[in-house]
């Protein structure tokens, strides 16, 4: 019953989503037991650690926060970490967010294979989902129900045609989300790019990390990977937030329109009654 981390240090140079900046990530072998760490080498240091009750923000990314310290749009990595089963792992950044490489959780996981695999002393443990739970807003919602493994169906509908209503239902494996779910890239609307901008958001987007709708075509259609690509990234969103409850999951997720603010009640929903979760030795 061993934990897993990366094998060696790693570095990687990219620019951040939504500030812009170019950033510094250097990915370590995480401290048996710890989980996930984000570390802010331009902030003394200081570290908050990749859990839910951390989540201060959820418009167009998932941010954690522990007091003045901040890391935004962590939830590419943290799919790509859920994806290959790494429990321990320190993520150091000279800015406010990993640089958003691709856009998908495929990047991470070539720097996770670059890094290697290796096992470490400590026990391991699973959340098993007991009951079911739901989280709303409006016609959206999320839930979690009991099962015998990690699963996900994920429904969404936009106006726009380009994408239009998509259904995905994915059974988790280490090898289908490298297949399935990792290569999908995120999106986002070309009307909406002027006014984010002005909010100090998306100011890294671009046709090479980020899906663009422009009215009823995709701008960059030819670097589509997928015909549904846009539910399958919502799927790699949802794993890279559940990833925040800190041990792998067994239950089955159901989403319709959520997103990370529903992602985020929905795990503290299951935490905020004992009854509705137990952990097994995994």
């Amino acid at each position: 019953m061993t934990r897993q981390t990366i094998a060696k240090e790693i570095d990687c140079d990219g620019v951040a989503l939504h500030a812009g900046s170019a950033v510094r990530m250097r990915l370590s072998p995480g401290r048996a037991g710890e989980g996930v760490v984000f570390r802010r080498s331009d902030l003394g240091n200081r570290e908050i650690p990749a859990f839910y009750a951390k989540v201060a923000e959820t418009r167009l990314g998932t941010v954690i926060s522990d007091g003045n310290v901040s890391v935004g749009v962590i939830e590419h990595l943290m799919a790509a970490v859920a994806g290959l089963g790494i429990d321990d792992l320190e993520v150091t950044l000279d800015g406010p967010e990993p640089p958003i490489l691709d856009g998908d959780a495929q990047g991470y996981v070539m720097l996770f294979d670059k890094a290697g695999l290796k096992q470490q002393a400590g026990q391991r443990r699973a959340l098993k989902i007991r009951k079911r739970v739901t989280a709303e807003a409006g016609d959206a919602y999320a839930l979690f129900e009991p099962a015998h493994t990690l699963s996900f169906d994920f429904d969404i509908a936009f106006k726009s045609p380009a994408i239009g209503a998509q259904v995905f239902s994915w059974t988790f494996s280490t090898d289908g989300f490298r297949r399935d779910i990792a290569p999908a890239r995120t999106f986002g609307f070309m009307s909406e790019l002027e006014a984010l901008n002005k909010a100090g958001l998306a100011k890294g987007a671009s046709l090479d990390n980020t899906l663009a709708i422009d009215g009823d075509r995709v701008v960059n259609a030819g670097r589509m990977r997928f015909k549904d690509e846009f539910v399958r990234h919502k799927i790699l969103d949802a794993l890279g937030d559940m990833a925040l409850a800190g041990a792998p999951i067994i239950g089955r997720f159901e989403g319709h329109r959520s997103g990370h603010a529903l992602n985020n009640q929905l795990l503290r929903a299951v935490f905020a009654d004992s009854a509705n979760y137990e952990w097994l030795d995994a």
